[in-house]
């Protein structure tokens, strides 16, 4: 008999919604939305649903794998473990724990699954990766602003009279905001929409408006410069709550608005128009992750940080410079959780430049790479470089579900759970502020597939901190869910209801008191003097464009995007979804026109780095010279096209320059 049971999208993802899971015969059959979560209200994305074919899918690992002479060939769960543990003892012996690398990224956002980090914290200390792949500038660069990166809650879109969706593609990565954007134009709110492409999103916003990729800096710059010439301006905020507001005037004062309009594509009277929406308060900007993918990455998200703040937009309701809200992932007691204090040893290499790191390390070398939680060699920029370095190690361990094209470089793979075969706790520090519980609903798993917490927790056992781990899981939820105790929420009612409020600041910068060391909005950062980093926001370009590398840009005259899959988590469904898997290579229609392209045609893309193949899709609106090719794909379908990106590291070092990237294309 089936049965309805609350559960959690485990998935890395804005919206993190709840579920209703249909269990029969103690088999996951089917997925649908939790019509009584407060944000996500029964309506889930096709990625939500494919947990069902993720958990039965005949493909799942279901042994623990070595390779010998080249092949996998199953064995214990002892031997794995003994061989495994061995190894990690030799090292530390011989060449001591940094010698060991873990590469971890966030596949899952279940709260322990950050045990790993305890293991590796407890075993000595590890080299570990910094920044992020996906939206770590960004971050860096509000903290350098505000001294924090926070949202306004996904209600308070009903205060705004406009909205400005820039590089964020809410129907693809963020549904939920979709689906206020149609309530709020309902009741009168404008909404604009700032994209090199034109999506779902664009289809129903008052106006799109097409920039060339990497210039939404600048771009806002442009639009600050006519609200200060029109007087459009928050003096009074500005003047009370802000530092360095000189600085950023003699910035603009070095720059005309058609200088600005040239580089960014964009006429200046859509500056000019811009300027007047900003002023008719209250108006909501909503950030996306692509934006800040570029070298001068930091400084674009401080530039429209700059220009919320100097039209006023700041800490009133229907407002905010909304790019991520990480004040609900520091909701939760991580560091009793992980035990930093724990390690001896450390060590830190770019998650960007990880390659690189691998291959040029010394005192000690790399000998071992633990993978958890992550596909590097699909989804870390230069993926040729990546697999040299993966490749160039003694020993290289895997944990996954699935034979990845990472796991298929491994000399261990260990099968692990998925979200409904383990208890966990899931959140989401991107859109909404609420905590969601997973219980266990599968009680016998596939083969002898197991948690991470169990591999970990053996794994301590013969390496001897097994003590460490000698708590069950609702101890260790208990532990990170601390400090959610003392302010009246536990974990007892999370699982009765399914879903918690978490207590933040609904209306970030409301009171005006901002966590920077002047305790102001800082438009020149005085955190970034204080680490001998540029200061002052710049009109800084990307590293790849005409304006800063005419020569590569005459030989790779196009703009090439990589968003998110419609229909896969980063690289996790590809070779879960039904028909053939083509890597599509969607191009803007001037290009087709240029060189005479159809629908259909096959072509190579390529730049110094490497080449893809695939087939044209003809974008009608896109803007001039722009290429986007899903992130994702796997080898063995085409991919990944990560072999044309670079594995630079943004301005302020903690993110990634995946759109910067000049590639050429041509018909096979």
């Amino acid at each position: 008999m089936a049965t309805i049971v609350k559960a959690a999208c485990p998935l890395n993802c804005w919206d993190s919604c709840g579920f209703h899971v249909t269990m029969e015969h103690d088999r996951v059959v089917k997925i649908e939305g939790d019509p009584d979560h407060p944000i996500t209200k029964g309506k889930i994305c096709g990625r939500g649903r494919m947990l069902e074919t993720r958990t039965n899918a005949p493909e799942r690992l279901l042994h623990p794998l070595k390779k010998v002479n080249g092949q996998f060939e199953p064995i214990s769960w002892d031997q794995a473990l003994a061989e495994i543990a061995a190894k990690l003892t030799e090292i530390k012996q011989k060449y001591g724990t940094t010698a060991v690398l873990h590469s971890h990224d966030y596949a899952n956002n279940g709260i322990l699954k950050n045990i790993d980090q305890r293991f590796f914290n407890c075993y000595g200390g590890v080299t570990e990766l910094y920044g992020s792949l996906c939206w770590g500038s960004g971050i860096e660069a509000q903290k350098w602003d505000f001294g924090n990166a926070l949202s306004h809650e996904p209600n308070d879109i009903y205060n705004s009279n406009n909205i400005i969706i820039w590089g964020r593609n809410v129907a693809r990565t963020n549904i939920h905001l979709y689906e206020k954007l149609l309530e709020v134009k309902k009741r009168g709110a404008k909404l604009y929409v700032i994209d090199p492409l034109y999506n779902a999103v664009a289809k129903i916003a008052d106006e799109h408006i097409t920039i060339k990729p990497g210039m939404d800096g600048i771009f806002a710059a442009g639009i600050i410069k006519e609200i200060l010439r029109l007087g459009l301006d928050d003096r009074p905020f500005i003047e009370e709550f802000t530092y360095g507001f000189t600085d950023l005037v003699k910035l603009l004062d070095g720059v005309s608005l058609e200088e600005i309009s040239k580089m960014a594509e964009v006429p200046t009277d859509v500056m000019t128009k811009l300027a007047h929406v900003y002023a008719d308060k209250p108006t909501a900007t909503f950030m996306g992750l692509g934006l800040q993918r570029y070298k001068n990455g930091g400084n674009t998200i401080r530039l429209i940080d700059a220009l919320v703040a100097v039209s006023g937009n700041i800490g009133i309701p229907g407002g905010g410079a909304n790019y991520a809200n990480i004040q609900v992932g520091q909701s939760f007691a991580f560091a009793e959780l992980t035990l930093p204090n724990r390690r001896k040893n450390h060590r830190q290499f770019s998650i960007m430049k990880q390659a690189e790191g691998i291959l040029t390390a010394n005192d000690p070398e790399i000998k071992m790479i633990v993978v958890t939680c992550g596909n590097p060699l699909t989804q870390v920029p230069d993926s040729t470089m990546v697999e040299k370095a993966f490749s160039s190690v003694e020993t290289l361990v895997v944990i996954d579900q699935f034979m990845t094209d990472t796991a298929k470089l491994a000399d261990y793979v260990l099968p692990t759970t998925t979200a409904f075969e383990e208890e966990d706790v899931y959140y989401s520090s991107m859109y909404h502020h609420y905590v969601n519980y997973g219980p266990k609903l599968v009680s016998k798993v596939p083969g002898e597939a197991k948690s991470d917490l169990w591999i970990w927790t053996q794994l301590a056992t013969r390496l001897g901190f097994g003590a460490d781990f000698a708590f069950s899981r609702e101890e260790w939820l208990n532990m990170t869910l601390k400090p959610l105790k003392e302010k009246g929420l536990t974990l007892e009612m999370l699982k009765e209801k399914g879903t918690l409020e978490l207590p933040v600041v609904k209306i970030p910068w409301h009171d005006r008191k901002f966590t920077t060391p002047s305790g102001k909005f800082e438009f020149t950062s005085l955190f970034a003097q204080e680490q001998s980093d540029s200061a002052q926001v710049t009109l800084a370009l990307p590293d790849e464009s005409k304006w800063s590398n005419p020569q590569l840009a005459e030989k790779y005259p196009y703009s090439l995007l990589t968003i998110h899959p419609l229909r896969s988590n980063h690289s996790q469904n590809y070779h879960l979804l039904s028909g053939q898997i083509k890597l599509k290579v969607e191009i803007a229609k001037n290009i087709a026109e240029d060189l005479g392209l159809h629908d259909g045609d096959d072509v190579r893309v390529w730049n110094d780095r490497g080449e893809i193949k695939g087939t044209i899709s003809i974008l009608s609106a896109a803007h001039p010279n722009t290429i986007n090719i899903d992130e994702g794909i796997w080898r063995r379908f085409g991919g990944p096209v990560n072999q044309l990106t670079s594995s630079r590291e943004s301005d302020n070092g903690l993110g990634s320059t995946l759109y910067d990237c000049l590639v050429n294309l041509e018909k096979i």
